[in-house]
C-alpha cells in the first residue's frame, strides 16, 4: 500500500490526471486500515481473541470497499482498479483464514485400550 502513495506522488509530478483526488483519497484511508490491521496482526499473533476478531472485520471492510470503489465507472484510474482487486483477494484471504481459525477445534477421538 505504501508504494501505492509514491506511485500517486510520482504521478501527480508526471502524470496528474491518473493521480486524481479520489485516488489520494482511497490510497490515504486504506493505508489508515493497513496500518491498523498490522497493529492487531500483532496482538493476534501473541494470542488476543479480539484482535483475531478486529482482524477479520477490517479485512471485511477492506474487500467490500475494494469491490464497491473497483466497480464505480469514471471514478479511478484503471491502475487503481487493479490495485483495489488485489487488495480485495488478499482481504477475502484473510477473511477465510480467520474464520478458520474462530472454528472450535475438534479433538481426535482417543485411543481406548
Amino acid at each position: 500500500m505504501g508504494a501505492t502513495v509514491v506511485a500517486l506522488a510520482v504521478m501527480a509530478a508526471t502524470a496528474p490526471e491518473q493521480a486524481t483526488e479520489e485516488a489520494w483519497g482511497h490510497a490515504l484511508v486504506v493505508l489508515l486500515f493497513a496500518v491498523l490491521l498490522l497493529a492487531r496482526l500483532r496482538s493476534a499473533r501473541s494470542g488476543s481473541t479480539r484482535a483475531v476478531r478486529a482482524l477479520g472485520v477490517i479485512a471485511a471492510v477492506l474487500l467490500v470497499v475494494n469491490l464497491v470503489e473497483a466497480a464505480l465507472p469514471d471514478v479511478f484510474p484503471g491502475w487503481m482498479r487493479v490495485e483495489m482487486l488485489a487488495i480485495a483477494l488478499w482481504m477475502a484471504a484473510l477473511v477465510a483464514l480467520v474464520r478458520r481459525s474462530a472454528r472450535p477445534r475438534r479433538s481426535s477421538p482417543s485411543h481406548q485400550e
